[in-house]
């Protein structure tokens, strides 16, 4: 029976549910991406997918030729009053080399390249300041991309939760599972239980 307690209660918690943003941040493959943002408190959703190119519904064979201009990236939906896009961005900065273009370790080709999409200007001024201060700590220039967030396309089934279903795969074990204990050490106060 609806009686106007519950419409009263039911309006109250939809006006005080939490606001969510969203991130979306390439940083080489988007594997070692996912699975650190995925273990961090205030990150509601990780996906893997492809932003920045001209090709329509790309694929990850289609990805993998670095011909269709897109990069391998994470769309994250965060809780703000959680953690800031700022603190999003500082383990971004921590967990990928932004100096190299076009490559993270062997991975090689412009769908492997630092960028960040901003949603909106104030995204935008906090990546500036947030590069500017990685400037700073790293010895090579930064190269990462800062553009305003293009199409995002969802990459394929078996490429979500990858990390998470795969630990044992080569690629995970050597590369995935070191940036993710370097994360987790370096974020411990951000870090899941």
């Amino acid at each position: 029976m609806v009686t106007s307690d519950n419409l009263k209660i039911s309006k109250e918690k939809f006006v005080n549910a939490p606001t969510f943003q969203t991130a979306t941040l390439g940083g080489g493959c988007f594997w070692c991406t996912e699975a650190v943002f995925q273990q961090i408190r205030g990150v509601q959703k990780v996906e893997s997918g492809y932003s920045g190119g001209q090709v329509h519904q790309p694929s990850y064979e289609q990805i993998c030729t670095g011909r269709t201009g897109h990069a391998e990236v994470v769309r994250l939906q965060f809780d703000p009053a959680v953690i800031s896009y700022e603190d999003i961005l500082e383990i971004f900065f921590t967990i990928h080399d932004p100096t190299s273009l076009n490559r993270q370790g062997a991975d090689t080709g412009t769908q492997y390249r630092s960028v960040i999409y901003f949603h909106d200007e104030q995204q935008k001024q906090i990546a500036q300041k947030v590069m500017q201060r990685a400037a700073a700590i790293w010895d090579d220039p930064i190269v990462t991309e800062l553009s305003p967030a293009p199409m995002f396309y969802v990459a394929e089934a078996y490429h979500q939760n990858y990390f998470r279903q795969n630990p044992q795969q080569g690629y995970c074990a050597f590369v995935v599972a070191p940036k993710v204990a370097k994360a987790r050490k370096a974020f411990a106060d951000k870090w899941l239980a």
